[in-house]
């Protein structure tokens, strides 16, 4: 079940996959991608649905996951509803940022385009938050603020990709990024590391070397 999550990420989020390479420990790996897999569900719940009640339906059933996890009851059976309810389990995650990826996709059942303020929200809850948690389990008992200010970053840029209203919010938002993670634990920085990327692409191997370049010095 780890390696059909992992070759998910790779297929369909391959920057966070990139990052999560440089994470040493197996487990730890493993876990992270779980949550890059819930967030992938969460995001395709919007896509898939023919229309929004649909969609409501798809996440609804998400959180009821969260429910089955932080109550203690069986988790149904979905690959990464259960890889996400190891990882809760194992790292006493907090329910608050996991139900927060939730909310925050019942924006894009709407239509109608993001403000700047509205999309700065969304990808708080989205990129943000998944890469706060990240940086719970690769480091745990430090300050994860930093990981969600890059993670919201990300979110931004890849937004903005699509939204060229939004490139505006998008750069300020990856500036206070970069300083803000000069103060993340580097054990943290595999969370983060993807961040790298957003101010611009390229060929998949310059996009790995940006990668190695960010590690090896600790900036985005």
């Amino acid at each position: 079940m780890t390696e059909d999550l992992d070759d998910l990420i790779r297929r369909t989020d391959p920057d966070r996959w990139l990052s999560s390479r440089f994470i040493g420990d197996a487990a730890a790996r493993a876990d992270v991608i779980a949550l890059y897999a819930y967030d992938y569900e969460l995001a395709r719940a919007p896509k898939v649905a023919s229309n929004s009640l649909l969609g409501e339906i798809r996440l609804t059933w998400w959180r009821e996951v969260l429910d089955e996890v932080f109550e203690g009851r069986p988790v149904r059976r979905h690959p990464t509803a259960q890889a996400l309810a190891d990882v809760v389990r194992r790292h006493g995650l907090p329910r608050e940022p996991l139900e927060a990826m939730i909310d925050a996709r019942y924006r894009e059942l709407d239509a109608a385009p993001m403000d700047p303020s509205e999309a700065l929200a969304w990808a708080r809850d989205t990129g943000g938050r998944a890469a706060e948690l990240a940086a719970m389990i690769l480091a745990p008992g430090a300050e994860a603020g930093p990981a969600r200010a890059a993670g919201t970053a990300w979110s931004m840029s890849r937004r903005a990709e699509t939204a060229p209203a939004l490139a505006p919010m998008a750069e300020k938002t990856l500036g206070g990024a970069r300083k803000a993670v000069r103060s993340l634990d580097a054990r943290a920085f595999p969370a983060v590391a993807h961040a790298a990327l957003a101010a611009r692409r390229g060929a998949p191997v310059l996009d790995r070397l940006r990668l190695i370049w960010a590690v090896a010095c600790g900036r985005i």
